[in-house]
């Protein structure tokens, strides 16, 4: 059964798009600690879609180690669209 059995159309989808976005968040989160390759297609396609989703909070923190700025910068933005897209879904009908 789904997770969002039940619910709206409109509403599935706004929550399964904040999913998405915090799922990519989290992936590239990961991938930075993790030390992934770079060069590999698949985590420069993560990291640029983080870069874009996080563009407004990817600066916000300066703390002096790296990861941790990563982790503030990215999990903020992952924070705030996974509360604000089942927030919206609420409001349209997901149960």
């Amino acid at each position: 059964m789904s997770r969002y059995h039940g619910s709206t159309s409109a509403g599935r989808a706004v929550a399964i798009v904040a999913d998405i976005m915090a799922l990519i968040l989290g992936l590239w989160i990961l991938m930075y600690l993790l030390d992934a390759n770079r060069a590999n297609d698949l985590v420069q396609f993560v990291h640029d879609a983080a870069n874009w989703l996080a563009g407004w909070s990817r600066d916000l923190f300066t703390f002096d180690e790296a990861w941790a700025r990563v982790v503030a910068g990215y999990g903020l933005a992952a924070v705030v669209y996974l509360f604000i897209g089942h927030a919206v879904a609420n409001r349209l009908g997901h149960r």
